[in-house]
């Protein structure tokens, strides 16, 4: 691969004002934060600040010969139509699918599945942008309406409207403040269950999406159709606990509303329920009385329960209770001190389970990050059968206790998507394609993907995939990108992406992904192998995955980027901290790079369960080892003779991010750039240090098609002019 031509050096960083005023008292250590003002997302020096960087970062992406060949064909290969798999609510099935390039999918219903179907909502009438999305849907169980939370710019907030679906007709019912909330609607279908936060007070900043404020006071309402907001019930909240957050679920014969409660974003939770088929006027005798009658079932925090089913008072629920990689266990309410096990702890992880045909469960394993799925019997929880689906990842089972049909969704590296049709009316399990989505140009028997094990620093084998075009030779020239998460029981497992076929084919590269701790791709003993105190198993996991990449002959230093996002943007924060010598590039999306005051911000507060909290003197200690923004060193002054510098880096942020707030992102730039190149008259750093600050774009979820394409586009783009990648038709 010919080099590609070098940056137009050097870059004109702009001169950024610290404040060394600020510093903070932790438990006797003074730690400077000159960047405080950065945290203003309001401050007309900060709007200076970001609009300076992004001058800055256009004039190098300026320089990227691939950016347009890029944008071209991600434009042209992401062309292809997506669908979701069918589910059904009373009479009809509904399903998402989006033509090819529309900004946002479509919500469409049918009387059949053969039937003509129809357009039920569509987001892109709702912005010209397409910046609108929806999050949050359910139909009521008579099929007569449809619930929606409506984010517009990528925010976490959500606006939920209500349409009925016979007409179309959107009613006048809005409902603000929510976040962090499922719709759940009674089987009457009067109404339906729902989670917010308090109103701003009165001249509290209101812009929401922008605010980086504490999220604190969740409260669960019930809201009756066609009744203002101001009606609604307040079925629970827990003003003595103002971190906490809910979550409502009815169960499907409607007698119950289960209360989930979470401290955090650990995977345990405490579980109360409440009869309502109990209440002699319904849930209208509730107006204007106390908080629903709730019975505490579980009210300790040591484990994760997640209701399965229910047979009157007989539960089954998915708990991580005594069973770290999760089984099924069931319990009466009318004694809820005995539970006895249905389905045993397992060598692999109970990952979800779904009940079907009346008396039936799909339980979906994972396997060395790969899908397995069973059919077994709910009452007793005998397997009965083994679902055959290729190597990959399920991605959604759709179906309700009463339905014989199951709908399965499934993705991996070289599949788009295929959605199954299992039928389960016989006894045994009839399964066929249902749908198969189909990418024009695409082949996937030019490429192959790899699984190896490999050994991290303290000899725990790491499992990593490998995809590459077939038959490549393994002599250190080619790009590679490495991509990990390793965090809060999440993994990352088997996916296509249009963007990784467009590296792989056309700049030659290598794709890989680290199943590194902190994840949950074997259970809560991964993960808590790789939180709090053991945090920093995570960065060694991916270093040992970086150099097994290089001393295998896949890549080398100068052509390895490596990337992450949100937790796993702190990943390549951290990494680029402590070996720098190692990457040639670095993608660090929407980061988590403060970590001594992250909690104080959105809902950060509920993190301190994975990374502490540097209120307490111990944990302090073990954030501030590895905090991304306070651990930046210039790295020829640790090694002068050698011409060490950081790697080329793009930090990815958006304005509307109120997950991992932007100034994360800043604060951290400011700091690179101070250190390794405006502090000094002539600095080793000849690598770029820029941002790609998004407008009208939050965390993630609801991104635009046009928007995903252009932020690859520059990401990708940069990764190959730093590695020196060229283009190949």
């Amino acid at each position: 691969m010919a080099a590609a031509a070098p940056l137009i050096q050097p870059l004109k960083y702009p001169i950024v004002r610290r404040d060394d005023a600020v510093v903070d008292d932790y438990h006797g250590v003074l730690v400077p934060d000159p960047y405080r003002w950065l945290e203003d997302p309001d401050a007309e020096e900060v709007k200076d600040f970001v609009q300076k960087q992004v001058d800055l970062t256009e004039s190098v992406l300026k320089q990227c010969e691939t950016r347009e060949k890029l944008q071209k064909k991600l434009t042209e290969l992401y062309d292809y139509p997506k669908y979701d798999a069918p589910f059904r609510e009373g009479d009809k099935f509904f399903y998402f699918h989006n033509t090819g390039l529309q900004p946002q999918k479509v919500l469409y219903m049918q009387d059949r599945l053969d039937g003509q179907p129809e357009v039920l909502l569509d987001p892109n009438e709702l912005s010209e942008d397409g910046t609108v999305a929806l999050s949050v849907y359910a139909v009521s169980k008579d099929a007569k309406y449809l619930a929606y939370a409506l984010s517009s710019s990528g925010s976490d907030w959500v606006t939920i409207k209500i349409m009925g679906i016979q007409d179309k007709k959107v009613h006048n019912d809005t409902l603000s403040w929510v976040k962090f909330s499922d719709i759940n609607w009674t089987n009457d279908s009067k109404g339906f269950f729902y989670c917010r936060f308090p109103a701003p007070k009165e001249g509290e900043k209101v812009d929401a999406g922008t605010e980086t404020n504490a999220n604190l006071d969740h409260q669960l309402y019930y809201h009756f159709l066609g009744t203002d907001q101001s009606e609604d019930i307040l079925c629970w909240e827990d003003p003595a606990n103002p971190k906490h957050n809910f979550g409502a679920q009815v169960t499907d014969d409607g007698k119950y509303v289960l209360l989930y409660t979470f401290e955090s974003t650990d995977p345990v939770n405490k579980f109360y329920y409440c009869d309502i088929s109990a209440f002699s006027n319904g849930l209208e005798g509730y107006k204007g009385k106390n908080l629903l009658p709730f019975v505490k079932l579980v009210d300790n925090f040591d484990a994760y329960y997640g209701a399965i089913a229910n047979d009157d008072t007989l539960f089954t629920f998915r708990t991580n209770k005594d069973a770290p990689r999760y089984k099924l266990v069931r319990v009466d309410l009318k004694e809820p001190t005995t539970w006895t096990d249905v389905v045993d702890e397992a060598e692999n992880v109970l990952e979800s389970a779904i009940a079907v045909n009346k008396n039936q469960i799909i339980v979906s394993y994972m396997s060395d990050v790969k899908d397995v799925l069973q059919l077994r019997d709910l009452k007793t929880g005998t397997f009965l059968h083994q679902l055959p689906i290729d190597i990959g990842t399920v991605v959604d089972i759709s179906a309700r206790r009463e339905d014989n049909i199951v709908f399965i969704s499934f993705t991996s590296f070289l599949s788009p998507g295929i959605i199954y049709q299992c039928n389960l009316e016989s006894g045994v399990p009839d399964l066929k394609i249902f749908r198969e989505i189909i990418v024009p140009g695409f082949d996937r028997a030019e490429f192959h993907v790899n699984q190896v094990f490999v050994p991290s620093k303290d000899g725990v084998s790491i499992p990593i995939f490998v995809v590459a075009k077939k038959d490549i030779p393994l002599d250190g020239s080619h790009p590679c990108l490495l991509y990990a998460y390793g965090g809060f029981n999440i993994s990352i497992k088997p996916s296509f992406s249009v963007s990784r076929i467009v590296l792989m084919r056309n700049l030659g590269a290598i794709y890989c992904i680290a199943n590194i701790r902190g994840g949950g791709e074997y259970g809560e003993e991964w993960h808590k192998a790789g939180r709090l105190a053991t945090k920093q198993t995570c960065f060694d996991d991916f270093i040992s995955a970086a150099e097994y990449l290089v001393s295998t002959g896949y890549t080398q230093p100068s052509k390895l980027c490596i990337e992450g996002g949100s937790n796993g943007g702190l990943l390549i924060g951290a990494c680029i901290n402590q070996r720098p010598d190692l990457y040639g590039c670095a993608l660090a999306h929407v980061g988590v790079m403060d970590m001594l005051r992250f909690h104080k911000f959105t809902i950060g507060h509920a993190w301190t369960s994975e990374y502490g909290s540097s209120e307490n003197k111990e944990e302090f200690h073990w954030l501030i080892k590895y905090s991304p923004l306070h651990n930046v060193k210039r790295p020829w002054e640790k090694s002068p003779a050698q011409a060490s510098q950081y790697p080329a880096t793009l930090l990815l942020t958006a304005d509307h991010d109120d997950r991992v707030v932007p100034l994360h992102s800043l604060k951290f730039l400011a700091t690179l750039q101070y250190v390794l190149c405006t502090s000094l008259d002539k600095s080793p750093q000849t690598n770029p240090i820029v941002a790609r600050i998004d407008i009208k774009a939050g965390h993630g979820a609801g991104r635009p098609t046009k928007k995903i394409i252009e932020s690859s586009a520059d990401s990708y783009s940069f990764m190959a002019k730093m590695l020196g990648a060229s283009w190949v038709d």
